[in-house]
């Protein structure tokens, strides 16, 4: 203020300011308010008076512009608690809908979670809905996450609460019928999210730790209100342990696979709180995929450098994990440790069963992992193809700059050998 203001307007402001306060003080009986409503005037004067002149009586226009502040203050406060009021009366009369209900705050956030993920919606308008009504990010941030114009997630979010809407189902809790089916919803929609955030599926970004930091305070909120649940201890250690290898997974300019991560920046804590999670649940009964993935991913985090990572028990985990679901990435993770285990010839034995899969037709994982077990069988001109394939349909651009990489690196040490 000083650097602009001449030093006569500057000294009389700072005589005024005490003058002016002590009124709007004993006029609004708030002293905080009125400190920053007498602020804010001060401000007023040194942008209006160098321009149009001193008042005839500074200390009223100081005053009446003070004034005028704290009256936009009460009005805006006065608003806030009256729609705090409706808010908390709406608030109560929800929570009185469902018995037993623990903290209001925690079951409205749960009615939320199992609302978005009603098994009538598309995973792609779950996913949406999710982040715009229990995460909090705006149509231009899920669109951003997603690469979609902002118009389209809009529509995408529209329909799902239309769709919502005409269900009939009310705002409220499941009944204990449906509650199991929902709830695997609700963790599926979680584990999408976070996976977006920690790989985003395209763009130019590795990761979107936004995305993939919401799954985990959503996770926690649902651990919260089903801590007895062990598919959801499993589903928020896997999040926890996987999460916890964020810092190592990119060098300066790419990718960094597992094997050759600095694991001293691994963040132990959220490794020893997902071991706890899963050592807690694996003895309450019957284990499922979550609870497995969780587990594989504490062998390779408990795991002090690569080369002691346990690979037969990853692949007993992988070989439990593939008789519970069909899902191609598991059959393709499970070839990864099979070749660990007997060498790269079975590895890619296995893969043939999935060279079928419509599912990967156009994903680059596939030819990804093939190409990695043909280097590792010293088929370097069969693995410069497959990495070359692979980099040609993923449509991360970190992954795909990785893969390019790989395919050169390959390149030129076929060169320096012949």
């Amino acid at each position: 203020m000083a650097d602009r203001l001449d030093p006569p307007i500057e000294q009389l402001l700072r005589e005024m300011a005490p003058q002016v306060l002590s009124p709007v003080v004993r006029r609004f009986r708030d002293f905080a308010a009125a400190e920053d409503a007498v602020q804010e005037a001060l401000i007023a004067a040194t942008e209006q008076w160098p321009r149009d002149g001193v008042p005839a009586n500074p200390r009223g226009w100081l005053i009446q512009v003070a004034s005028r502040r704290m009256t936009d203050h009460i009005r805006s406060e006065v608003a806030r608690r009256r729609r705090e009021q409706v808010a908390a009366e709406e608030a109560e009369r929800l929570a009185l809908q469902v018995e037993g209900a623990a903290e209001t705050v925690d079951d409205d956030t749960l009615e939320l979670l199992f609302m978005c993920c009603h098994p009538a919606l598309t995973p792609a308008s779950a996913i949406a809905l999710t982040l715009r009504a229990v995460g909090g990010l705006t149509t231009a941030e899920i669109a951003n996450a997603f690469l979609v114009p902002e118009a389209t997630m809009a529509q995408r979010i529209s329909r799902a609460k239309q769709s919502i809407k005409e269900s009939g189902i009310p705002f409220q809790l499941p009944t204990a019928e449906d509650r199991a089916q929902r709830l695997r919803a609700v963790l599926h929609v979680l584990y999408l999210i976070f996976n977006e955030g920690y790989a985003s599926s395209a763009g130019p970004q590795l990761r979107r730790a936004d995305l993939s930091d919401e799954a985990i305070r959503l996770m926690r909120i649902v651990y919260d209100l089903q801590p007895d649940n062990t598919e959801v201890a499993g589903l928020l250690a896997l999040m926890l342990l996987t999460d916890a290898r964020r810092a190592a997974r990119t060098g300066p300019e790419e990718l960094v696979p597992l094997a050759q991560q600095n694991r001293a920046l691994w963040d132990r804590q959220q490794i020893a709180e997902g071991i706890a999670l899963l050592s807690a649940a694996l003895p309450k009964g019957a284990v499922g995929p979550y609870q497995l993935q969780a587990a594989i991913a504490a062998v390779h985090d408990e795991a002090a450098r690569t080369e002691d990572t346990d690979w037969p028990q990853i692949l007993a985990l992988y070989e439990l994990l593939k008789h519970m679901s069909d899902n191609p990435m598991i059959v393709l993770n499970h070839a990864v440790a099979a070749a660990m285990v007997h060498g790269p010839r079975k590895g890619l034995e296995l893969l043939n069963a999935l060279d079928s899969d419509p599912r990967l037709a156009e994903r680059h994982r596939l030819e990804a992992v093939r190409a990695h077990l043909l280097e590792m069988a010293g088929e370097h001109e069969a693995a410069i193809t497959n990495y070359r394939n692979a980099a040609s349909r993923a449509t991360s651009l970190p992954e795909r700059n990785y893969l390019m990489m790989q395919a050169a690196r390959l390149s030129d040490l076929r060169r320096a050998d012949q």
